[in-house]
C-alpha cells in the first residue's frame, strides 16, 4: 500500500513538468512564429519605402524634365513675341511640387504621373504655336525689309531734293548778294574843298575828312529790308583804321571779328540807292596804298584805294 501511495504523487509530478515544457514549448513557437510575421512585415515595408523611395526620384526626374521643355518652349515663344504666361504658370506649379520634400503617396505619385502625361499635348500644342509665329515673323521682317528700302529710297529722294534745294539757294544766295558800284573815293580839306582820287596821291594836308560814295547795282533777286553796312579803311600795313569815339566798332566777317571804320545802317529799297560815308581820322594818315573796302552784313560788295604822299 506505501508503494502505490509514494508512486502516485510523482506520476503527478512528471505530469505538471511535462504541461509545463509543452507551454514553453507553445509559447516559444508562438514567439517564433510573432518573430517571423514581424520580420516579414517589416521586409515588406521596407520593400515599398524603398519603391516609393525609387518611384519619387523617378517622378522628380520627369518633373525636370518637363520643367526644362517648358522652359525652352517659354524662352522661344518670348523670343518671337507670343504669350507666355500660361506656361510660365504651369512651369512654377511644377517647380513647387518638385522642391517639395514631403515623401508623395503611390495615389500622388500616380496622380502626378498622369498629369506629367497630359503636359505632352500642351508642349505640342505650344510646338505649333511656334511654328505660327516664326512664320509670321517672318513675314513681318520681309515686309519691313520692304518697307525700309522703300524708306531708304524715299530718303535718298529726299536728300537729293534737300541737295538741289540747297544748291537753289546757294544759287540764289549768290544772286542776292549785293555789289557797290561808282565808287568814289575824295579828300576833303578844311575848307570843305574835296579832292577827287585820280592817279595823283592825296596829300595829308589836303585831308581832313575821307569821303566814300557808291550806289548798289540793280538786283531784282535781292530782298528788300534793313541791312547793315560796313566801310574799312585799311592803311599801308594792312591794319584797319578805326577811332571808337568817332563811330567805329567790330562786325562779324565768316566767323572772325573785324574792325570797321563807318557804319550806316539802312533800308535797302532796291532803287540803286546812293551812299556817302565821311570818317575824319584827326591825325596824318600814312603814306602810301590804302584800300577802302566795302561790306553789307557779312560781304564784302566793292573795295578801290587810295594813295597817301
Amino acid at each position: 500500500m506505501s508503494t502505490n501511495f509514494e508512486s502516485e504523487p510523482t506520476e503527478k509530478k512528471d505530469q505538471g513538468k511535462n504541461i509545463i515544457i509543452i507551454v514553453l514549448v507553445l509559447l516559444v513557437i508562438i514567439s517564433g512564429i510573432k518573430l517571423y510575421t514581424d520580420y516579414i512585415d517589416r521586409s515588406k515595408k521596407t520593400e515599398e519605402i524603398l519603391l516609393l523611395s525609387t518611384e519619387n526620384n523617378e517622378l522628380n526626374k520627369r518633373l525636370d524634365s518637363v520643367t526644362y521643355q517648358l522652359d525652352l518652349r517659354i524662352q522661344e515663344i518670348e523670343k518671337l513675341g507670343g504669350d507666355v504666361e500660361a506656361l510660365e504658370e504651369v512651369r512654377d506649379q511644377l517647380i513647387a511640387e518638385r522642391n517639395s520634400a514631403r515623401q508623395r503617396s503611390s495615389n500622388e505619385i500616380a496622380a502626378l504621373n498622369e498629369k506629367i502625361r497630359s503636359y505632352g499635348g500642351l508642349i505640342e500644342e505650344k510646338d505649333q504655336e511656334i511654328l505660327q509665329l516664326r512664320a509670321m515673323n517672318q513675314q513681318l521682317y520681309a515686309e519691313n525689309q520692304d518697307l525700309k528700302t522703300t524708306q531708304a529710297e524715299i530718303e535718298q529722294e529726299v536728300a537729293q531734293l534737300n541737295i538741289q534745294k540747297e544748291d537753289l539757294q546757294a544759287k540764289v544766295n549768290i544772286a542776292a548778294m549785293l555789289k557797290a558800284e561808282d565808287i568814289n573815293i575824295a579828300a576833303i580839306n578844311s575848307r570843305g574843298k574835296e579832292r577827287v582820287e585820280t592817279t595823283k596821291d592825296f596829300k595829308n594836308r589836303q585831308i581832313e575828312r575821307i569821303k566814300v560814295s557808291f550806289n548798289f547795282v540793280d538786283n531784282k533777286v535781292a530782298e528788300k529790308g534793313p541791312r547793315n553796312v560796313y566801310v574799312q579803311i585799311l592803311a599801308p600795313n594792312a591794319q584797319p583804321i578805326f577811332d571808337v569815339a568817332k563811330g567805329s566798332g567790330t562786325f562779324m566777317m565768316d566767323g572772325v571779328e573785324e574792325f570797321y571804320t563807318v557804319k550806316q545802317d539802312i533800308i535797302f529799297d532796291n532803287t540803286e540807292q546812293e551812299l556817302t560815308f565821311y570818317y575824319e581820322k584827326g591825325s596824318d594818315y600814312t603814306s602810301g596804298t590804302h584800300e577802302v573796302r566795302i561790306f553789307v552784313d557779312n560781304y564784302q560788295i566793292g573795295s578801290k584805294t587810295f594813295s597817301v604822299k
